[in-house]
């Protein structure tokens, strides 16, 4: 029974992860609609290993899985970003592949626009990447909270616009504080 729930959490989780990802796509279009970026979902490295009559298929992942999300914003800045969603309280910055942390490191040292769509229950935000690598110096601890991350949170209008915060002040006051507390030189 205990192995039963567990799959039925695995397949419950896998599906709030789809639907997040489709509200994501639907910010993605509208802002290539508006000329403001163009932004697409990185297929995952796979090799097909047999192909069934019903349409399906037995697959092999063949390499580290990318960054979900790559793109141009308007202004020639590149924009790459892991998108995680979690029905619990909190989101652990373990969710974030070896891997996956090193590529977004590399991207944010080259100046692109680096960051984690994150969904905690019905509340999404943008964390950029310097706020999420260094989790456990701004927050004490390696997870946040939607209460922690509050000026992050984006706006909503059926589709995810995780380039638009609810509220720009509260974001950029609150991202230049941050920024302050790990370069107190600048």
């Amino acid at each position: 029974m205990k192995n039963l729930n567990r799959k039925n959490i695995g397949r419950r989780n896998n599906a709030q992860g789809h639907h997040f990802e489709d509200y994501i796509q639907g910010g993605c279009r509208q802002y290539e609609a508006a000329g403001i970026a163009k932004i697409q979902k990185t297929p995952e490295p796979f090799r097909t290993l047999r192909k069934y009559r019903d349409g399906t298929a037995t697959v092999r992942f063949i390499a580290n899985a990318e960054p979900d999300y790559i793109g141009c914003e308007k202004d020639g800045t590149t924009i790459v970003f892991e998108a995680k969603k979690t029905m619990t309280d909190r989101m652990m910055q373990s969710v974030i592949t070896p891997h996956q942390w090193n590529a977004l490191d590399k991207y944010e040292e080259l100046g692109a626009n680096a960051g984690v769509c994150i969904g905690i229950k019905d509340e999404t935000f943008w964390i950029e990447w310097f706020v999420w690598k260094h989790m456990k110096e701004l927050f004490g601890r390696k997870y946040i909270t939607a209460e922690d991350v509050q000026p992050f949170k984006v706006q909503f209008n059926g589709s995810i616009l995780f380039l638009n915060p609810v509220d720009d002040d509260a974001y950029m006051k609150e991202s230049n504080r941050l920024f302050t507390i790990l370069h107190p030189e600048n």
